[in-house]
């Protein structure tokens, strides 16, 4: 097996902020800590440039993608609906610290965020993203469409259930709290949204991911 490749962790919000040197390192910064704003860097260079700038400038950004399609698989795929937001959520371990957020598909325009959380899953925030979105986009009154890559939070929404193996505890409290909320809510409204399955190949990693990769 070839070495891992050594990141650098820009910290602009946490119980401190500046570069680390290692995940552990950063992670004592967020932990517990609400709002927490951090993102990996490929050289210690990048990661301190990074944290004289936004962390909104950096998140889903500076990542170039090619499309794994022919171009006669892309033509039958077409291009994304930018009438349209997408959802994504990055979990730092599985489980681990967790958030997830919303964006305007074209603009990368963040819509809406929440956590860090201290336990989560990528699922559960897939899928609580994916409910924040629809209720979004009912309370906006909005004829969007609402883009997600993630197949089991399609499946948890039309089934209006979280089927996560995650057991509950102190730790994660407040993810299933949102999670119970979610349920409810997709129990008790209706809506009239369409949910698209992002196609990464064709288009690339969804617009509202986190860049963490």
């Amino acid at each position: 097996m070839g070495k891992k490749k050594k990141k650098y962790y820009t910290v602009w919000k946490g119980h401190k902020s500046g570069v680390f040197e290692s995940w552990n390192d950063c992670k004592a910064q967020i932990k517990d800590y609400e709002g927490a704003q951090y993102k990996s860097f490929a050289t210690f260079d990048a990661a301190k440039a990074a944290l004289k700038g936004n962390y909104f400038d950096y998140i889903g950004k500076n990542k170039t993608f090619k499309s794994e399609l022919s171009t006669e698989q892309l033509k039958k795929i077409g291009r994304p609906n930018y009438n349209s937001i997408a959802v994504d959520a990055a979990s730092s371990g599985n489980p681990g610290i967790m958030e997830y957020r919303g964006v305007d598909t074209k603009t990368k325009r963040q819509l809406f965020i929440q956590g860090p959380f201290a336990e989560g899953t990528n699922n559960l925030g897939e899928f609580l993203a994916l409910v924040h979105g629809l209720s979004y986009l009912k309370k906006h009154n909005s004829n969007r469409i609402l883009y997600t890559d993630s197949k089991t939070a399609m499946s948890w929404v039309r089934k209006k259930t979280c089927n996560s193996k995650l057991v509950r505890n102190a730790k994660n409290k407040p993810v299933y709290d949102l999670v119970d909320r979610a349920v409810n809510w997709l129990i008790e409204n209706d809506y009239k949204t369409t949910i698209v399955k992002w196609e990464t190949k064709a288009w690339g990693e969804i617009p509202a991911d986190f860049g963490r990769k």
